[in-house]
């Protein structure tokens, strides 16, 4: 099945770095595409025209496959009241940074479900891969895209978002294990199963047709051959690739990823309204267990990032979302290309049984 997926992906290595919008570039998806692995790129952040940018820049230094990737959460539900709530919670951390919070949230990202103009530029730009996260598009965009030949990916957390996945049409499956960095993938906030890597892989291999790409916790290539052996076709990292020098990760964030913190990552929905696995600061202690009602995600990112922003202003990094799996501290600081290069010959060393 792995030679087989990774024809069908046109790739020689089955080593997928993951989109992490907002960290991933067009200059990381093409060393790491040029390696021969499957570079991407996260979309979710960028309005349709931004998206196209960095398609085409990335076209323009790799001519081998990459992926794209998009958000389909379920669009927000504007409630006032709830938003006016949430920034009176936030405005004593506003005000230790001499600023006042801002007098309403917006959705600051568009979901692909209802962007037909993104739609309509993954049509024009045909990018090789697509993969869907927090969900799926309407199945109309879903045959679009394939009509087009591009290939589909889409995260799940569960058998049951799987098996959605699978009669939607895509190509293969992205098992997220709760181990991940970033973002949960799951499709339904009620309904986390919280399944950690191995035993979602397995159960997805054992009870679905598709493909399976093993993501979270995975940082070298003895944790590729484990995914591998359970029966995934691929490995999807993304914490691995936030030291290589082509991720758009600042200082602070490298710093962080880098320092003894590492070791010791969260899960929280306080930073954007998802939940999401991240190293551990004020945006993860803020409420010293308070309960408090949030605004839908991505309104409380919103206020998250203007937070973050004033902070920065007085070089304070304590709200800024690092985005980090349980495996960080196996992080290495190496170029895109180098990094494949050596996970490919770890890979092969284990698969050996022989050390490098």
């Amino acid at each position: 099945m792995s030679k087989a997926f990774l024809s069908l992906l046109g790739v020689e290595l089955p080593i997928i770095q993951a989109p992490m919008a907002g960290v991933s570039t067009p200059q990381l998806a093409a060393a790491v595409s040029n390696a021969g692995g499957l570079g991407s790129l996260g979309l979710g952040a960028s309005n349709a025209e931004q998206a196209r940018q960095m398609i085409r820049e990335t076209a323009a230094l790799t001519s081998r496959p990459f992926n794209v990737n998009v958000f389909c959460h379920q669009p927000a539900v504007l409630d006032p009241a709830k938003n006016k709530a949430w920034l009176e919670v936030l405005a004593p951390l506003f005000a230790e940074f001499d600023a006042k919070p801002p007098s309403l949230l917006r959705e600051i990202y568009t979901s692909f479900i209802d962007d037909a103009e993104m739609l309509s530029i993954l049509l024009e730009e045909k990018p090789a891969v697509v993969s869907f996260h927090f969900g799926l598009p309407p199945q109309p965009s879903i045959e679009s895209l394939k009509r087009a030949g591009i290939k589909l990916l889409c995260s799940v957390t569960s058998l049951t978002e799987a098996r959605m996945a699978e009669r939607a049409g895509v190509d293969a499956l992205v098992a997220q294990g709760y181990e991940a960095g970033g973002h949960r993938g799951v499709f339904d906030l009620q309904q986390d199963s919280r399944m950690g890597t191995l035993a979602l892989v397995r159960l997805l291999v054992t009870g679905c047709d598709l493909p399976v790409i093993a993501t979270g916790g995975i940082m070298d290539g003895a944790g590729i051959n484990a995914v591998l052996a359970l029966g995934a076709s691929a490995a999807q990292l993304g914490t691995a690739f936030i030291l290589c020098p082509e991720s758009a990760a600042n200082a602070a964030y490298r710093a962080a990823l880098k320092g003894p913190g590492s070791a010791s990552t969260v899960v929280t929905s306080v930073i954007s309204g998802r939940p999401a696995r991240g190293l551990i600061n004020r945006n993860f202690t803020f409420l010293d267990g308070r309960e408090v009602v949030m605004p839908d995600y991505p309104y409380v990112y919103d206020a998250n990032k203007q937070l973050n922003a004033v902070a920065s202003v007085k070089g304070c990094s304590d709200f800024a979302a690092h985005w980090a799996g349980q495996a960080a501290p196996l992080a290495r600081e190496l170029p895109g290309g180098d990094l494949i290069k050596l996970l490919a010959d770890e890979l092969e060393a284990v698969r050996r049984q022989a050390p490098l």
